[in-house]
């Protein structure tokens, strides 16, 4: 397995490598310090399966490096951001450009790990923090489960939403425009009366 990790303190990194010694022994590391860095690594290294990004480097808006490492990777790569910038807008806009976890550094290494089995396994990490208002909306709208409303097309959307697939990559598997799914998302959220792709997949 071919890992990136992205941050700006040296030491951060290694404790980093260290932990992933844990998690797959037989790991390629390539790291990066900036967001620059980031970029070139993807444009250079061929098979990254999962990248460790933080949101505090230097060299650009988080949101733009985040976007742009998402189209350079392969479609199987994941992306999980591990920073200490945990608000609630940071965690959503990162999910919706494409990363598949958010994990705090103020996270445990058992939790840490247990994040990224669950990344890797197809499925999205969020801190419970962040979490239970979404698992709030399911419940408070279990009675009434307008999913069933959707059409066929945006069901079948959904299903790929709950695998914390980006719009690209839906086009992609389902052979449709990447402006088609978008409008679709679109279309999903506004149906579901949710604001994010995170709480329209919680919601599924």
């Amino acid at each position: 397995m071919k890992i990136l990790i992205a941050d700006d303190h040296q030491l951060f990194r290694e404790g980093l490598r260290h932990i992933l010694t844990l998690y797959a022994e037989a790991s390629h590391i390539v790291e990066a310090s900036s967001f620059a860095e980031v970029i070139e690594a993807g444009e250079r290294e061929s098979g990254i399966d999962l990248a460790l990004l933080d949101l505090t480097m230097s060299g650009g808006p988080w949101p733009e490096c985040l976007g742009k490492l998402r189209h350079l990777l392969p479609s199987p790569a994941h992306i999980v951001i591990v920073s200490d910038v945990a608000d609630r807008s940071a965690v959503n806009l990162a999910i919706d450009l494409g990363a598949s976890g958010f994990i705090t550094k103020a996270s445990s290494s058992q939790v840490f790990l247990a994040a990224l089995n669950l990344v890797v396994a197809g499925g999205i990490y969020l801190p419970a923090e962040f979490a239970a208002p979404a698992n709030q909306l399911v419940t408070a709208t279990v009675e009434a489960p307008n999913i069933t409303h959707l059409t066929p097309r945006q069901r079948e959307i959904i299903s790929h939403l709950k695998t914390g697939k980006s719009n690209r990559e839906i086009a992609t598997d389902l052979g449709l425009a990447e402006g088609t799914v978008k409008l679709h998302v679109t279309s999903i959220l506004k149906a579901l009366s949710v604001r994010s792709r995170t709480q329209a997949a919680l919601l599924a």
